[in-house]
This record gives C-alpha cells, sequence and structure tokens, in this order.
C-alpha cells in the first residue's frame, strides 16, 4: 500500500462507471427532492464544518431517494461572488481605489486577475 493516497487513477475509474451507470441523474418516480450544494468560499480553506455539511446532505438525499423521491443532489457554481468582491475590493482599497472608479468591466477584469 501507498503511504500517501493517490485518488487520480481509483476515482477516475469510478466516476466513468457511476456516470455509465446513471447515478448522477435524478432518480425515483415520487415528489421531487433537491438539494443545491453551495461551493466552499475561494477565499477561505476547507474545514471540518464543511465535512459535516456535505454528510448531513449526503444522509437527507440518500433517504428521500430510499423513500422513493425524485432526488437531485446538485452542485452549486457560486454564493453570488461576494467573498471573491471583498477581497479584490479590500485590494483596491488598499491603493484607495473603489470597483465604482474602475467601473464594471475593469472590476470584472480585476476579480479573473485575483
Amino acid at each position: 500500500m501507498d503511504k500517501t493516497y493517490q485518488p487520480n487513477a481509483i476515482e477516475a475509474r469510478w466516476y466513468a462507471e457511476w456516470e455509465q451507470q446513471g447515478y448522477f441523474k435524478p432518480a425515483g418516480a415520487g415528489k421531487p427532492y433537491t438539494i443545491m450544494i453551495p461551493p466552499p468560499n475561494v477565499t477561505g480553506s476547507l474545514h471540518m464544518g464543511h465535512g459535516f455539511n456535505n454528510a448531513v446532505m449526503d444522509a437527507l438525499i440518500r433517504l428521500k431517494r430510499m423513500q422513493g423521491h425524485n432526488t437531485l443532489w446538485q452542485v452549486g457554481t457560486d454564493h453570488a461572488g461576494i467573498a471573491t468582491q471583498m477581497v479584490v475590493e479590500r485590494q483596491l482599497a488598499a491603493k484607495n481605489i473603489s470597483r465604482h472608479d474602475l467601473g464594471r468591466e475593469a472590476f470584472l477584469e480585476k476579480v479573473w486577475e485575483w
């Protein structure tokens, strides 16, 4: 056994299998039950709270699937960029610049640079 876990080969194989089997598609004929997974903020580090939160959502979606609901556990993409916006605005403020000084397009360029 390797000293450290190397997930790439194992996860790639299983992910392909799960996709082929349709495990990521909504399932069940009953009432719809959906949970959106909010992503972690890009400005912080992952911690046990993230794992706990995901474990609760996992248990709920599995329970509802077993109860016959049409379940979907959908990965989200962003919290409206609030955390990222705050980081970039603080960087600009250190240079005595506001996002309003830059305008929308220039501010978005700064966000993408960050």
